[in-house]
């Protein structure tokens, strides 16, 4: 019984990853106009214990340049005119979602058939 309870285990910490993951998304497009914002990065950690079960990772910021925007009436526009935008592109975002969202329905399948297994196992011990 202990390899159902272990692949539910596995299958709920990729759950957890990906749910994580998708925070992160959310908030990576909901900032994509505001100035400054540097666009989150999370990664998947395998733990060292002997076990399968996912783990996220530190989040990261991404270091790549802002964007520049010319707009000499914004507050925030310098001597030139210019502001640093974000450096959030949601074509990329909106395509981490969407692999991050079939990730996650791909281990809830697998969280859902090891729950049926489970059930089918204890109602064949009980005849």
């Amino acid at each position: 019984m202990s390899e159902f309870s272990n692949s539910l285990s596995i299958s709920a910490s990729g759950l957890k990853a990906q749910a994580t993951r998708l925070r992160h998304l959310s908030e990576n497009i909901s900032n994509a106009d505001t100035p400054g914002y540097r666009r989150k990065t999370v990664a998947f950690e395998t733990a060292m214990q002997g076990d399968d079960r996912v783990r996220t990772g530190p989040v990261q910021l991404d270091r790549s340049d802002l964007t520049r925007i010319y707009d000499p009436a914004h507050p925030l526009a310098d001597d030139s005119g210019h502001f640093d935008g974000s450096n959030v592109d949601l074509l990329i975002e909106l395509g981490d979602a969407r692999e991050a969202q079939r990730s996650y329905e791909a281990n809830l399948k697998m969280f859902e058939q090891a729950r049926k297994m489970s059930g089918g196992l204890m109602d064949l011990l009980r005849r």
